[in-house]
């Protein structure tokens, strides 16, 4: 007997997972024998601090840990989030009602929508912007309007241009700054217009601040929570991804306005029951403990940007460093598209690079990198691409 099954409607609504069909492409070159240096993904290549790990070790013996952990996870990962964040911004918040355990940052954008939007609302998104924020807003039926980021406004939205039948229906807007892909970063006078325009027009803002601790030529990234305000029309996301090296271990926060955190924790009483509370513990020696490992991640993404833009800039390919995040946002030779140039890098040098318009149609004209390998294959890189006489 055979029979058809048919997927629910809102499986199909969804946008093609870029990141996934990237991987695909070069795991596929790689499997075939080419040494290719994959520049394309935001995973970062050094291992977790051991001080970290060790915990875990630790923690995993504890027979607490081996049942349920609450659903809204230990009080202590609260504490030590919000400890971090006093610390490093200022800001305080308050462990039990503005602070929200997540399956890693990616998790919190996307059910963000599902708690704010319904069909017919409109989300304001970055173009070019982190491509899951369209995810959350095609699972709940909403439209997006696209805030194009351009280089002559500091890779910043512009909120005069948005079409005013979309900003009367805008209910939620995302930003991430230090930004993916473009690294630029944002000042605390952009989210005080930021904090006014939402007010003014009844838009939650949702910080994406996962490359918050990677700020370059000693300017610390400033936090949307440090601006007065903030907490009433908006939260940020901060995950330790990138922070520690912890990509992996899939722990992140959504902080700031209680009423949205409540929401949050509320989808999640449904679909989790929190994060193991070994991680957990894990979790909260890296917000507490010594935070020369961060410093030092920053100092070394920052020797691998001047080597690579030094190496490039003997090629004849010149652009401007990036301001933060561990991406570089590079643009193209004039007469290519960006998917026609990454192919050829691929291809004829065999290095992976993200195609600008995999993260929007104002991405067109360039391509990213991750500062994601050594100073030696960064490099390499160069040199190949040197080779190719494209510049």
């Amino acid at each position: 007997m055979s029979y058809s099954i048919t997927s629910a409607e809102r499986l199909k609504t969804l946008p093609v997972q870029f990141f996934a069909s990237l991987v695909a492409k070069a795991n596929a070159r790689a499997a075939s024998g080419r040494d290719v240096i994959n520049l394309g993904q935001g995973n970062p290549d050094l291992p977790t601090p051991q001080s970290i790990v060790e915990r875990l070790k630790q923690a995993a013996d504890n027979p607490l840990y081996h049942k349920y952990p609450p659903f809204r996870g230990y009080p202590f990962l609260k504490e030590a989030v919000a400890k971090r964040y006093k610390e490093d911004y200022g800001v305080d918040l308050d462990p039990n009602t503005e602070v929200a355990i997540l399956f890693g940052g990616k998790t919190g954008l996307v059910e963000l929508s599902q708690c704010l939007l319904n069909p017919g609302d409109v989300c304001l998104v970055p173009d070019p912007g982190y491509p899951d924020y369209w995810s959350g807003v095609a699972l709940a039926g909403a439209e997006m309007a696209f805030m194009p980021l351009t280089a002559d406004n500091a890779f910043l939205p512009d909120y005069s241009r948005i079409a005013p039948d979309m900003l009367k229906r805008a209910k939620l807007m995302f930003l991430n700054y230090p930004n993916n892909p473009t690294a630029a970063t944002a000042d605390l006078s952009f989210y005080a217009e930021t904090v006014e325009f939402a007010a003014k027009n009844g838009i939650v803002v949702a910080s994406d601040f996962a490359y918050g601790a990677i700020g370059f030529d000693g300017k610390r990234p400033v936090s949307f929570l440090q601006t007065p305000g903030a907490k009433e029309v908006g939260v940020e996301f901060y995950t330790l991804s990138k922070s520690y090296n912890m990509a992996g271990w899939r722990v992140g926060f959504a902080l700031g306005n209680a009423q949205i955190i409540e929401m949050i924790n509320l989808i999640q009483d449904h679909m989790y029951c929190s994060l193991f509370g070994g991680i957990q513990e894990a979790a909260a020696e890296a917000l507490t403990g010594s935070q020369a490992s961060v410093e030092q991640l920053v100092a070394t993404y920052e020797s691998r940007r001047n080597t690579l833009y030094g190496a490039l800039s003997e090629i004849g390919w010149e652009a401007p460093k990036p301001a933060g995040s561990f991406f570089c946002w590079l643009p193209i030779p004039k007469g290519r598209t960006s998917v026609s140039f990454a192919n050829v890098l691929l291809e004829e040098a065999d290095i992976v690079v993200a195609p600008g318009t995999g993260f929007g149609a104002s991405g067109e004209g360039y391509v990213r990198l991750g500062l994601l390998t050594s100073e030696e294959r960064l490099k390499e890189v160069a040199s190949r691409i040197g080779r190719l006489k494209l510049f």
